[in-house]
């Protein structure tokens, strides 16, 4: 079985990845920018594009202290309770998580990302569409009724309370440093340096299905 590499990774994933980079950044990439050969090159380039001050502090630990300070006030839990191996569903229980979670994003000014629509859902929601889809070969008229039927469902399950997707404050505070870096930090018009290319690693890693070895510096894009 073939081993996925950078350069068997679709151009597309890269491409989305990208974008949000630039968010959490606050940078932004003219078309045709990246002609970046390998890894390593493009983790330097985009170091280099962040315009910010560096300094030598833990955007983690700054996340982290953000992220408690506005549980604490938005949702009334003391602080000292509020730990990184706090499990996320006593701080978002389900019966009122979305209210709670947009209390949170309001106060910090930036979307979690932490909600998800239950697997039970979308499978349902699957099933339905792809009968739909092999009954319109039979019966054009009940296909159309599935595809409603699986239109009303979603939108009822938009109303439904989501699931979380990652499970405590810690996995919380480093998903918030990866995808909203400089909103993360204490001050954001700086950076620090010797975190960014970890980052990058462990970010193209997940999101590319990647193995951290398949990332070295020396890795090719084509």
């Amino acid at each position: 079985m073939a081993i996925d590499t950078l350069k068997n990774t679709d151009p597309l994933d890269i491409e989305d990845l990208i974008l949000k980079i630039e968010k959490s950044f606050g940078i932004e990439f003219s078309e045709n920018e990246l002609s970046q050969r390998t890894f390593g090159e493009l983790c330097d380039y985009i170091i280099n594009k962040i315009e910010l001050k560096n300094i030598d502090n833990c955007t983690t630990q700054q996340a982290f202290y953000k992220l408690r300070e506005a549980i604490s006030i938005k949702l009334f839990i003391e602080k000292e309770k509020i730990k990184p191996s706090l499990n996320l569903n006593e701080i978002f229980p389900k019966s009122n998580r979305t209210e709670n979670v947009k209390k949170v994003e309001n106060y910090l000014d930036f979307k979690l990302n932490v909600l998800e629509i239950p697997n039970w859902i979308i499978g349902i929601q699957t099933i339905i569409i792809l009968g739909s889809i092999i009954v319109l070969f039979i019966d054009w008229k009940i296909s159309f009724c599935g595809i409603l039927i699986s239109t009303l469902f979603f939108l009822i399950s938009k109303k439904i309370e989501k699931d979380l997707n990652v499970k405590t404050v810690g996995d919380l505070v480093y998903k918030m440093t990866k995808e909203n870096y400089v909103k993360s930090r204490r001050n954001q018009e700086t950076y620090n340096k010797k975190e960014i290319e970890n980052l990058l690693i462990d970010w193209f890693s997940k999101e590319l299905y990647l193995e951290k070895s398949q990332l070295s510096r020396e890795a090719e894009f084509i």
